[in-house]
C-alpha cells in the first residue's frame, strides 16, 4: 500500500481536491493511491474521484458520535456536511464538462489544390 501526492497525476490531483496531500508518513494519508484509483475509476474522472473519495471519507465519520477529538484532530458532524457538499459540487462541475468538443471543418483547405 502506498501514498504518493504527484499534482501531475490524476492520484495526485484527487488528493488536491479532497486536501489529502500529507502522505508522509504513509499512515497520515486518508487512503491509499490504490483506493484512489479505485474512486478514479469508479466515478470515471478525477472530478468524480474526488466526490466519490468524499462520500466515503463522510460515510466513515456518519456513524460516530457528534464530535470526536483525536490529539490535535477533531471534526464534528458539520464536517461530514461539508464533506458531501463539496463532493456534490464536485459531481455537478464533473456534469458540466462537455465529453467531447465539436469538430470544426477546416473550409480554407476546401477546394485548395495545395492542401
Amino acid at each position: 500500500m502506498t501514498a504518493t501526492y504527484v499534482i501531475t497525476t490524476e492520484i495526485g490531483q484527487v488528493r488536491r481536491l479532497i486536501n489529502d496531500t500529507d502522505v508522509t508518513p504513509v499512515s497520515d494519508a486518508q487512503f491509499t493511491d490504490e483506493e484512489i484509483q479505485f474512486f478514479l475509476n469508479l466515478g470515471g474522472s478525477v472530478l468524480m474521484g474526488a466526490s466519490k473519495a468524499l462520500e466515503s471519507l463522510a460515510a466513515k465519520y456518519t456513524a460516530s458520535p457528534s464530535s470526536e477529538t483525536i490529539g490535535d484532530y477533531s471534526y464534528k458532524q458539520g464536517t461530514v456536511k461539508n464533506m458531501l457538499d463539496l463532493a456534490a459540487q464536485y459531481a455537478k462541475q464533473d456534469a458540466s464538462v462537455p465529453v467531447f468538443e465539436i469538430a470544426e471543418m477546416d473550409l480554407a483547405a476546401i477546394g485548395d489544390p495545395d492542401a
